[in-house]
């Protein structure tokens, strides 16, 4: 049974690489980004030779390279893992300090933790917390995380291969056939082709016992995405673990909005009805099952979880008290972890030195999501530097975003030289007015080499050559980073998120539900202004504004009802809540009917 009640999601490709490593032994969960096979294969190599540990390559020219180099990185992490838990054991045997920085890490509320202040109060010999120690750990899962739209078709001599062989059916099939024993967290939405493959497996089927060797998890922005997902899966006889849900547009990495959806009503849905989704899915999986004459499990649980935003103690318990979530998701604070994350000096300054106007919702993803980027990384400082010497674009060493087929059917990738080259000559030869010809200038050099940009970080801390991916970092910390400003250990983040230290200076940060709200304002008012210059009507956002309102209503009710909770900022948060809605109703009275 899990002893922490938060868990460490996936940030980019590199900057959680290899957090198990960090985090695992003290039993904290988190995921690792399986999009880039090449940096996977090189950290493998050095760390083996950081352990003495053999080593054989995975050229390339071998068949499956990119599932075998996937699964291949994923044991030495799981070897690497179960090594440091094992001299934990031995360690916390012969010294006091270690066992005790186990215990003081974990929430006081868990049962074992009062164990060992039990033990601590009677002054109990050093044997008994050894004893406690032995029967009670467990470690962090090393989960993984596919973003099912990072599913590129790959070619062999200019032959399409099989679709088995895309990347994230490579990526899939190297978790499946890893030692591993977590689970797959899937993002970005549903690919049912992928999500097909997923039958392919026996280790996602469970034993007679009810047991998973692989589990699934569901990344999803709402509880109608949720029942669809899970009922796909269902009818297949694969079972959805757990259920995570993210912020839409309050979180780090690409940001997917919601149709005005907030957080705080969809947590509540979920809430309310999730024994109900549970019976519905397991009902269905039952079904599956049999027509597959596999074994039905026993009445299986759905775990409920959050991420996105939260940034005190009080909100973390809030979640958990009044949404009954299992777990919370601190993604962007641990990037001012150097401990727990790979972010190089430079980039950590300027994340500590952050403010709200440095943490913004870019457009230089070539998958043409917003994205969340930091002002001046590096990575853009390279790139406005090579637009300025006229060869705008970046090289293509990885190609994992390759998905343009204007030019050819393999695909570019619109943030690489070559394609932004014949965009740009396209460009010129259109003879457009400057104003027009700039704007379009803009927007295609905008993109930017992100494959690279997020994992080369990884490469720089480990003092690894960085001559193919180049020297820029790019970072997409989630906006909650502007009211962090400390570099902090490990132990003195996990003693912010449960309440035992803070961690945060400033005084006046926003309830993590009134950021977001913000948020969802601030789009509405880009999404207007976009149909006034296209000569739209407001109708066509009219289920979106339907569904801020409904969420604005909600926390009207919700803080007006609270006892208990958030009391010394309840009369600022209902304040912003009115703010909010004047701010709506202006917007809609601004636009013709």
């Amino acid at each position: 049974m899990k002893k922490h009640t938060f868990h460490i999601p996936v940030m980019g490709t590199g900057f959680t690489i290899d957090t198990p490593l960090k985090t695992a032994h003290f039993g904290i969960d988190s995921v690792v980004s399986l999009v880039d096979d090449k940096l996977m294969e090189r950290l493998r190599k050095m760390y083996c030779e950081k352990f003495n540990l053999p080593f054989a390559e995975i050229s390339e020219k071998i068949e499956d390279f990119r599932a075998k180099r996937i699964a291949s990185y994923l044991n030495l992490l799981n070897e690497l893992v179960n090594k440091k838990i094992e001299a934990l054991k031995h360690a916390v045997a012969e010294k006091e300090a270690e066992l005790k920085s186990y215990f003081c890490m974990l929430p006081d509320a868990a049962a074992i933790k009062e164990e060992f202040k039990k033990l601590m109060a009677k002054k109990a010999a050093f044997s008994d917390f050894v004893q406690l120690f032995k029967n009670s750990f467990s470690a962090g899962a090393i989960d993984v995380n596919i973003m099912t739209k990072l599913d590129r078709e790959n070619y062999v001599n200019n032959q399409k291969m099989p679709s088995e062989y895309n990347d994230a059916h490579a990526a899939l099939r190297g978790f499946a056939m890893s030692e591993l024993h977590s689970s797959v967290i899937f993002s970005a939405g549903m690919n049912p082709r992928l999500y097909s493959y997923i039958e392919s497996f026996e280790s996602f089927y469970p034993d007679k016992e009810g047991v998973f060797q692989k589990k699934i998890t569901l990344k999803v922005s709402d509880y109608r995405s949720a029942l669809i997902q899970g009922k796909f899966l269902a009818k297949k006889g694969l079972w959805v673990s757990e259920f995570r849900v993210e912020s839409g547009l309050n979180c780090g990495g690409h940001a997917f909005a919601t149709d005005g959806y907030l957080l705080g009503p969809i947590l509540a849905e979920f809430r309310d009805h999730r024994e109900e989704l549970r019976q519905t899915l397991f009902a269905i999986y039952s079904k599956a099952l049999e027509e597959k004459k596999k074994t039905i499990p026993p009445a299986l649980p759905i775990k409920l979880t959050v991420q996105g935003g939260v940034g005190t103690a009080e909100e973390h318990q809030f979640l958990l008290d009044h949404y009954k979530v299992d777990s919370v998701g601190w993604g962007t604070p641990f990037l001012l972890v150097p401990e727990v994350t790979n972010v190089d000096e430079e980039t950590l300054q300027k994340l500590s030195a952050a403010k709200e106007d440095d943490l913004y919702l870019s457009n230089i993803s070539p998958l043409g999501v917003p994205f969340n980027s930091l002002r001046g990384n590096s990575r853009d400082l390279d790139k406005e530097e090579r637009i300025k010497k006229g060869i705008p674009g970046s090289p293509c060493p990885k190609k994992y975003l390759a998905f343009n087929k204007e030019y050819n059917e393999a695909g570019i990738c619109v943030a690489s030289r070559k394609y932004q080259a014949l965009k740009l000559a396209e460009l010129e030869r259109a003879g457009l007015p400057e104003k027009e010809h700039q704007r379009k200038f803009e927007r295609i050099t905008d993109k930017s080499c992100i494959c690279s940009g997020l994992g080369t970080v990884a490469l720089m801390v480990n003092d690894m050559d960085t001559i193919k991916e180049g020297f820029g970092v790019s970072i997409c910390p989630g906006p909650n980073l502007a009211y962090f400003s400390k570099i902090c250990t490990l132990a003195e983040m996990t003693d912010h998120i449960y309440g035992r230290a803070n961690v945060i200076s400033r005084t006046d940060r926003p309830h993590m539900f009134i950021k977001e709200l913000g948020m969802y304002v601030d789009y509405l008012k880009n999404k207007l202004a976009e149909m006034v210059d296209e000569e739209k009507t407001r109708k066509e956002l009219s289920s979106f504004i339907e569904n801020l309102n409904a969420g604005l209503d909600y926390y009207t009710s919700l803080f007006g009802e609270l006892k208990g909770w958030f009391e010394h900022t309840k009369n600022s948060i209902c304040e912003e809540l009115e703010n909010a809605r004047r701010t709506v109703n202006s917007l809609l009275e601004m636009q013709p009917s």
